[in-house]
């Protein structure tokens, strides 16, 4: 059985739909944002959440992307508020009452192995704890690890789906789902 056979997967209506429910949103942009150059996107998905009466906020990790406050200058390009943007410390206490986390292209920076494997080369490494939300959406191209090279059991929680394709498109069509 091929590894991607073993994970669940969503298509954008899905997306859409749970959405359209949430009340507490938060987005975990990473290195797939930026090669997508999804941010406008991902600004897009958050204003139509607004509109809709979610709380969106951006949990970004320090060192997502290819280098420190990468997460963040793509943002501020889109007109994200730097107000939305929370670093783990502030995000993980309460990740428990967020209704969807959006991963977007992130892979090392929300691996759960870093706080419950002690033998991962990660362990230890400061996380977004997206895996205590009560759904998680990773898109993701494939199933591939990120720069330290680890598996992320993340992408086959209960609570997780993957939608793979290209960040850009991918949000794009839920954004339309979304809409309609």
């Amino acid at each position: 059985m091929c590894i991607r056979d073993r994970v669940k997967s969503a298509q954008p209506d899905e997306v859409a739909m749970m959405l359209e429910t949430a009340q507490r949103v938060v987005i975990v942009p990473g290195f797939g944002m930026a090669m997508a150059q999804a941010q406008h996107a991902v600004r897009e998905l958050a204003n139509a959440l607004e509109k809709n009466g979610t709380e969106v906020e951006y949990g970004i990790h320090p060192v997502a992307g290819r280098m420190p406050g990468h997460m963040n200058v793509l943002l501020a390009e889109a007109n994200v508020s730097y107000d939305l943007l929370a670093e783990p410390d502030d995000v993980n206490p309460a990740m428990d009452s967020v209704d969807v986390a959006i991963v977007i292209g992130a892979n090392d920076v929300v691996n759960p192995s870093a706080t419950e494997e002690e033998g991962s080369p990660i362990y230890g490494m400061p996380i977004i704890e997206v895996h205590n939300a009560k759904t998680v959406f990773v898109l993701k191209r494939s199933m591939s690890s990120g720069f330290a090279g680890v598996q992320n059991p993340l992408f086959f929680r209960e609570n997780t789906r993957m939608l793979f394709g290209d960040a850009k498109e991918s949000i794009g069509l839920v954004v339309s789902e979304f809409k309609d």
